[in-house]
């Protein structure tokens, strides 16, 4: 009784938080609570019924296996449980969705007693997370004779599972809430410093925007409950920043609806709107929930009687309302015009959330159920040996002949998936593709774990050519949330395939290296298409998407991955750096380039940036493709010269072997595979049997930009703008400025140097100016906090072997020690560097952050409100962007430098320099 009185006593505690009894995974508990529903005096066995039918977690948890084959007992009459009658015993069944439930439906439906076989057979043909293991059972039993076993592939074939379900509603209305003004970060909707919680949905669902708002919503629904309510970023974009699948989870959780009676806290269906639309990757994540996503486009730019575009005092184009959408609007979705109204008046065309794709999601309840819909009845066709009928919407192909193809039209053709022999397709084609790499990080990892085990996935795909997961976002503090839930999610990680930070054996030593960068290392073949759960996973080989945890799950578990192949813009360049420039300085003058070229539209947002970088290897290339998550790109491709790319691939081996040396390889040996596969391409290059991944010259573009060196004057600074009159114009990263804007006064908090944004070459910038200083000055004297976390442990090694490691301990106060990591997350800094441990620190915000109202200047990618650093009543915390030496100027002088200041400091440092390709400069 141990064990069910501890969970009891968990349940009163929770009470005092207002939450429900946790939601029960374990099959020793749940063994616990059969024992005494099957005692009928017991006298917890009324609570011990609703525990059992109503709050066990379905797919492959312990405690879903120990249901099944309890629910099988009571269908075969073994147990008997008034409450729970062999037919109501099939339903639960029906609403596990896989894993040991489809194991016991199959046993039945291929077993002796007809009249529960044919029960079984009904309950199997609404199922469609089946794996390898089911479909052999069924087929074998097809070959035998089985009746039963062809009805069911019969009625997979005919895809009954979907085309018996109840058709979308042609009317939906919907009432608004106005979550913000501007653009909505997914931090708003799931916070980082929450990330612990993600995994118990109730429990995160309490820190979504505010308690106010959340009573705001449950106002709207008791005044509206008829209507959905409808999160929208007014005057923004919704959902930047990351995927974040607990993100959509809280919103599903407030505003959805309950995907099963029989499952907790699962909700589905939230609708979701931004005046600039929704985020790509966070409308990825809207799709697996069967949710709606909608560009309002309820403010427009305001013209002139010429026509031309009305422009403020910062030379921006004002905006001007088309219609209302403030909080309480009432709204109809129409599903069958596709057109969005209030009342009789229309307003908009909403036709791109309603595709004959999106359609399917919404009416199976989420992609999932759709992409393994089509495997299982691909499967029986085949296994029947015909035609399978055309149920759902038919893949989106377009081929314009005669046109060229983009890098990213190139990958996706390569890796396409039942695509006809022959057929070359381009941008706006809808496709299945194969994965080569996938990625799960910390923070999100716990749901996708949750995410693979509700869809009955026990074994990664065998056609992924390798999978990582990280400790990156739980690096800073070894502290007891961490302590419960990375040790429990590395073993089920490692169990299921991938190579993994922590050995849950204890066997190497306990890497919490940056995810996307290690991705980066892993990834041996431009031509490769990787899934990562960051936002952040955007390599410089290859095609890197950042999504949610739930579409790395589907990932691993099938290898493969839909989506259309999106548009591509061009970036090139001409001109030269100047010497005193850094090459984050290129990143932030792309931005505002592009910007100022395009009128204030961003070209990037929703497409792929194909920028040609080929000078650069891809460390150092990584800096431009990791900034294009801010850029809101779907994602970049870093176009490379044959010798780069070489040279990037022998460094990639380098660190592979690191990581095989120290003992992370695995039984498949993948990552000796991927040393395997990256000789191979490298003998591919050398031999001009295959150069490296370029765009055809006569592809088309949604556009391009060409960014003038030139024009780069001195340090460019990403601003969070917070006290911008227009709200909707702050934390955005679009407010890209000179460093002399500041004068050489604005005060300096904290600096931050590391997460993803930097490498090894940064490192030893940092090291070279404490020096200057010294020789210049006879001592260091930081007049604000530096704080300092590589991205990789082989950096930290690199530096240590090359001398610099030993010049930043000598300027530290505190260092890292593995072996007495933190235990609690630092409130307070002192004037000194602090050498942190490898991984995301400040940029992530989970952890650790820097102190209320501070003015932090960072090499990060993060600016949003609360992120990096939190407001106070007095003063708004402002995370400033900037390459580090402008950072280690800052915190030594605890001011923004002059620009004179600063060409000073970086006399004769070897800055990260960018020249274009030759070939681009003799086109140009």
């Amino acid at each position: 009784m141990n064990i069910y009185n501890d969970y009891i006593k968990e349940i009163e505690e929770r009470k005092l938080q207002g939450l429900h009894p946790k939601p029960i995974d374990g099959a020793e508990l749940l063994s616990e609570i059969i024992w005494q529903i099957k005692d009928t005096h017991n006298a917890n066995r009324e609570d011990s019924l609703n525990f059992f039918i109503y709050n066990t977690l379905p797919g492959t948890t312990s405690a879903a296996t120990v249901k099944s084959r309890f629910l099988k007992e009571i269908i075969l009459g073994e147990a008997v449980v008034e409450e729970i009658t062999p037919t109501f015993a099939f339903e639960l069944l029906s609403h596990m969705k896989g894993g040991s439930s489809i194991e016991v439906l199959l046993d039945l439906a291929l077993g002796q007693d007809l009249s529960i076989a044919k029960q079984a057979a009904e309950v199997l043909k609404t199922q469609v997370f089946l794996y390898e293991a089911d479909t052999d059972r069924l087929k074998q039993a097809y070959k035998e004779g089985n009746s039963l076993a062809a009805e069911i592939l019969e009625s997979y074939a005919k895809a009954e599972f979907f085309t018996k379900l109840p058709e979308v509603p042609e009317e939906i209305k919907v009432v608004t809430f106005i979550a913000g003004i501007g653009d909505i970060s997914t931090d708003l909707l799931s916070p980082g410093n929450q990330a612990h919680s993600r995994s118990d949905r109730e429990l995160h669902g309490q820190c979504m925007i505010t308690p106010q708002a959340q009573s705001e919503i449950r106002g709207l629904q008791a005044q509206h409950p008829d209507k959905s309510v409808m999160l929208v970023a007014e005057k923004g974009t919704m959902g930047v920043g990351s995927s974040r699948m607990s993100g959509v989870n809280n919103v599903a959780l407030w505003t959805g609806k309950q995907a099963s009676p029989f499952i907790p806290f699962v909700n589905i269906a939230p609708i979701v709107a931004g005046t600039n639309g929704i985020s790509p990757i966070f409308l990825t994540t809207v799709d697996v929930t069967g949710g709606i996503g909608l560009d309002l486009k309820n403010w427009v730019k305001k013209l002139d009687a010429n026509g031309e575009v009305v422009r403020d005092e910062n030379n921006d184009p004002v905006l001007e309302e088309a219609y209302s959408v403030e909080t309480g609007t009432v709204l109809t979705i129409n599903t069958k015009t596709k057109k969005l109204y209030n009342g009789d008046q229309e307003l908009m065309d909403i036709s791109k959330a309603f595709t004959p794709q999106k359609m399917e999601f919404i009416k199976a309840g989420g992609s999932y159920a759709i992409v393994f819909g089509k495997k299982i009845q691909t499967f029986a066709a085949k296994t029947l040996d015909i035609e399978a009928p055309l149920v759902f919407a038919p893949s989106k192909e377009i081929s314009n002949e005669g046109q060229g193809l983009t890098a990213v039209e190139k990958i996706f053709n390569r890796n396409a998936v039942g695509i006809a022999p022959g057929k070359v397709l381009h941008a706006g084609s809808d496709v299945r593709v194969e994965v080569n790499i996938v990625g799960s990080q910390d923070t999100t990892g716990l749901m996708t774990a949750q995410e693979l085990e509700s869809m009955a996935a026990t074994v990664i795909s065998p056609i992924v050519d390798g999978a990582y997961q990280s400790g990156c976002h739980t690096a800073s503090v070894w502290d007891k949330k961490a302590q419960a839930n990375i040790p429990k999610l590395m073993k089920f990680m490692n169990d299921f395939g991938l190579i993994t930070a922590r050995d849950p054996k204890g066997v190497y030593h306990s890497m919490t290296d940056v995810i996307h960068k290690v991705l980066n290392d892993i990834t041996i073949d431009e031509w490769a298409i990787i899934i990562g759960g960051d936002s952040h996973t955007r390599m410089s080989k290859g095609v890197a998407f950042g999504a949610d945890s739930g579409t790395v799950a589907l990932a691993l578990a099938t290898g493969e991955a839909s989506m259309p192949i999106p548009e591509s813009v061009k970036v090139t360049f001409k001109g030269a750096m100047a010497s005193y420039m850094d090459f984050r300085d290129v990143v932030h003058a792309t931005q505002s380039q592009m910007l100022q070229e395009f009128g204030g539209e961003n070209v990037f947002q929703g497409r792929i940036i194909e920028v040609h970088l080929g000078t650069l290897t891809a460390d150092q290339a990584f800096t431009f493709t990791d900034w294009t998550a801010e850029m809101k790109a779907k994602a970049s491709i870093c176009i490379s010269e044959d010798d780069t790319l070489i040279e990037s691939l022998e460094i990639a081996k380098g660190r592979i072997q690191i990581m095989i040396d120290k003992g992370m390889d695995n039984e498949k040996q993948v990552l000796q595979g991927l040393i395997n596969k990256a000789d191979k391409r490298i003998t591919e290059i050398k031999t001009y049997e295959k150069p490296a991944l370029a765009p055809d010259a006569n592809a088309k573009y949604f556009a391009e930009v060409v960014v003038d060196l030139d024009l780069i004057a001195e340090p460019m600074i990403a601003d969070p703008d917070v006290n911008n009159k227009d709200v909707s114009k702050r934390y955005t990263h679009d407010t890209i400025r000179p460093l002399s804007f500041y004068g050489g006064d604005k005060k300096v908090d904290l600096g931050f140097i590391g997460s993803c944004m930097v490498h090894k070459g940064d490192l030893k910038i940092l090291a070279q100016m404490l020096k200057n200083v010294e020789e210049e000055y006879g001592k260091v004297e930081f007049k604000a906090p530096l704080v300092v976390a590589p991205p990789t442990y082989n950096i930290v090694d690199e530096l240590k072997l090359e001398g610099d490691w030993e010049v930043l301990q000598r300027y530290s106060g505190f260092e890292f020690d593995d072996n007495a990591p933190k235990g609690a997350a630092r409130t307070e800094y002192e004037n000194m560097l602090y050498l942190e441990r490898p991984g995301c620190n400040l940029c992530m915000g989970n952890q650790e952050k820097a102190s209320k109202g501070d003015t932090v200047m960072a090499t990060s990618t993060r600016l949003f409100q609360g992120r990096v650093v939190e407001d106070t009543e007095g003063k708004k915390g402002e995370s400033l962007l900037s390459s580090t030496p402008v950072v280690v100027l800052s915190t030594i002088l605890g001011r923004t430098p002059t620009i004179e200041e600063y060409k000073v400091a970086v006399k004769g440092i070897s800055l990260t320099k960018f020249v274009p390709s030759s070939k681009l400069l003799t086109v140009l």
